[in-house]
């Protein structure tokens, strides 16, 4: 049997296991939890990677090199031609405006507008990035863009003197 033969005849889920349902079950008396032991008892619950008071895999090796993963900034991306569906000639297209147009999920991440799209009207657009191609077809559009900078927050602003 191949997994495109199953039907809905056959079943296309796999009935859970009823344990505790007596011997003629297979999974009677014990459930399947063995015989005492911690995990044999109601709400047991080790954490992940314990290893019977051992000292844990993750903890024997060692740690090496460095990763940028929480330095890395994740943009919201939006395209032109987003835009032009949803905006008309003369919007100002903002955070709030681009919420409301269900572009982005979070104000407070940071937006980047790219140029995948054709044909957009006379827009005032308010983001965090723009690709180069992006700039060029608001521009020539007749349109103007305005830069937010982006801030890091894992990295400290020197203080003014």
């Amino acid at each position: 049997m191949m997994i495109h033969d199953i039907t809905a005849k056959v079943g296309k889920h796999k009935a859970r296991k009823r344990v505790g349902r007596g011997r003629g079950s297979g999974h009677g008396k014990t459930s399947g939890r063995g015989h005492k032991g911690y995990g044999s008892g109601a709400g047991n619950s080790r954490k992940i990677g314990f290893e019977g008071g051992q000292m844990p895999w993750f903890r024997r090796i060692p740690k090496r090199g460095f990763s940028n993963f929480l330095f890395r900034t994740e943009f919201q991306i939006v395209n032109l031609n987003d835009l032009a569906r949803k905006f008309s000639d003369g919007d100002t297209v903002d955070e709030g405006a681009l919420l409301k147009a269900g572009l982005i999920r979070d104000e407070k991440k940071p937006i980047k507008i790219l140029g995948e799209g054709e044909s957009i009207g006379k827009l005032t657009i308010t983001a965090h990035k723009f690709s180069a191609s992006a700039k060029q077809k608001i521009e020539d559009a007749g349109g103007s863009i305005t830069e937010i900078p982006v801030r890091n927050k894992w990295v400290r602003e020197k203080k003014a003197k």
